[in-house]
């Protein structure tokens, strides 16, 4: 039934950012309901949906959401989330199902995760299919989708298999890597998705979906070895690594942080395959080929046609409402900064360009090394490292993860502010502002100001920021000069990526 007027929760995550569109090419009215709206303002369609502010554990700001919905999608989840994940999840589960029913909407649907309800199952799963029991508790209608990997160019899944066979040609593996499982292409999963609302029998339903191939993970693996163009993986599975460890050590090679690797891993841990095949006949759809889903997966990634990764979704712990390093009353803390500004010749378009294709492949053009070092620093200690890398070399968005920080502010051609990720006592921010010369000025340029603010958490706080000060001294003052100087070499264009980093 088209043109139903529908909700998406978790838009700017990635299965959220890619049904939107898939929605609105269906002919539906859709709007989002996001925690901070401002990451959606820079999509492709943003001019075509409404957005409002809320979380879903908000019953108020959910309420209000559904207002006038007909159908709405819960795509939200703590998956890498903190210790009480469960808690959380089942908490926003009966808000959002009795913000549902007070609001008369048609039908529920949600993407949970594919395994048998017996014991044994991950505490992640257990939670996902917690959640779908607890939506379909109330008078709407739940449509249950339970999927296992999902393979799409940015996805999670596609990510840590990916980094593990293109960075080791040999490791040891835990037993898990013989467990079967039964991955869908992103694609197909959008379609399930789609046509759930349109069906009628799919209504109070719980169908599991997969694609055409039930495989071990190191039969991915080696699928994966053979696309891309690499040698045969040497691997030697050994039963002593347990989830936990196993997460560790994913988060160790790849750029998928530990606390979102563990889930993952853990539902790989027990055989995910679909055992029932009604959604067959309820939604008949022909998937992809595990061999294609990947393959189209390679060629979205080598054409930058990323529209959306895992790492664009909010990081657990940080909420909206935390103050930004602008704000007039930052709670009475103490704010330690580095300042440098720099002039250049090129337009302010030109600097800005420079700017805002800092990190990624192209570097860090000053001391790439030592950026290396915090990344790998920072995965010892338990954080996401440098590799999470960019979405696109040149275009940015608020909410993208950049290397080991996430876009807070971007408005081109004047402003983009990077909030750290990686662990530290306190907060820290990098910004930079274009400010073009005076049009009265006989030139035609623009000053780079940049700043690394840093709000300590305590002594430790404190020590930390004078101790790095040395370090600090070797990279923001030449840095910012680095930045002035590519865009005066290269006044309408970005940085090519090898003179980035051959600047060090």
């Amino acid at each position: 039934m088209a043109d139903q007027h529908v909700l998406v929760t978790g838009a700017s995550g990635y299965i959220g950012g890619r049904l939107v569109p898939a929605l609105l090419a269906a002919g539906h009215r859709v709007r989002c309901l996001a925690r901070t709206p401002s990451k959606l303002d820079d999509v492709a369609w943003r001019d075509r949906v409404e957005v409002v502010a809320g979380d879903v554990t908000d019953p108020g700001a959910v309420r209000a959401a559904l207002e006038g919905i007909d159908a709405a999608y819960y795509l939200v989840h703590s998956m890498g989330g903190t210790a009480d994940f469960a808690t959380q999840d089942r908490r926003a589960a009966e808000a959002f199902r009795d913000a549902a029913a007070d609001a008369d909407v048609g039908r529920i649907v949600y993407l949970g995760g594919l395994g048998d309800d017996e014991p044994g199952l991950s505490s992640h799963l257990d939670s996902r299919h917690e959640v779908g029991r607890l939506l379909a508790d109330g008078p709407v209608p739940v449509t249950e989708l339970r999927a296992a990997v999902i393979i799409g160019s940015g996805s999670a899944s596609f990510e840590m298999l990916r980094n593990l066979v293109e960075v080791l040609p040999a490791m040891v593996t835990p037993k898990w890597v013989h467990t079967r499982c039964q991955p869908i292409a992103i694609r197909d999963m959008l379609h399930y998705l789609v046509a759930a609302i349109d069906e009628p029998d799919a209504a109070g339903r719980v169908l599991e979906v997969g694609g055409p191939d039930v495989l071990t993970y190191l039969d991915m693996m080696r699928v994966y070895a053979e696309l891309a163009g690499l040698r045969r993986r040497l691997v030697v599975p050994v039963p002593v690594l347990t989830p936990r460890l196993s997460s560790l050590w994913v988060g160790l090679v790849t750029p998928l942080p530990s606390g979102l690797a563990r889930p993952l891993v853990e539902s790989l841990s027990a055989e995910v395959v679909v055992r029932d095949h009604a959604v067959d006949e309820v939604l008949p759809h022909a998937c992809l080929a595990f061999r294609d889903a990947v393959a189209l997966a390679l060629q979205r990634v080598e054409d930058l046609e990323v529209s959306t990764r895992w790492s664009g979704a909010d990081l657990p712990g940080r909420s909206p409402a935390d103050p930004l390093p602008s704000d007039p009353e930052w709670a009475g803390g103490t704010m330690l900064a580095d300042v440098q500004e720099a002039w250049s010749p090129a337009p302010p378009e030109a600097v800005f360009a420079t700017v805002r294709g800092i990190g990624g492949g192209r570097g860090w053009y000053v001391a790439n090394w030592l950026w290396a070092l915090r990344g790998w620093l920072d995965i010892l200690v338990g954080g996401i490292g440098l590799r999470r890398g960019r979405r696109h070399p040149d275009d940015l968005r608020v909410g993208d993860a950049l290397d080991f920080w996430r876009v807070e502010a971007y408005e081109p051609p004047r402003l983009l502010r990077l909030r750290a990720e990686m662990r530290l006592p306190g907060e820290a921010w990098l910004e930079w502002r274009v400010v073009p010369d005076d049009e009265s000025s006989s030139t035609a340029g623009a000053t780079l100001h940049q700043r690394a603010l840093f709000h300590p958490r305590g002594l430790w706080g404190r020590a930390y920021w004078y101790a790095v000060l040395p370090f600090h001294a070797l990279i923001f003052g030449r840095l910012c000069d680095a930045l002035a100087e590519a865009a005066t070499a290269n006044p309408s264009s970005s940085p090519s990526p090898s003179r980035a980093i051959s600047r060090r």
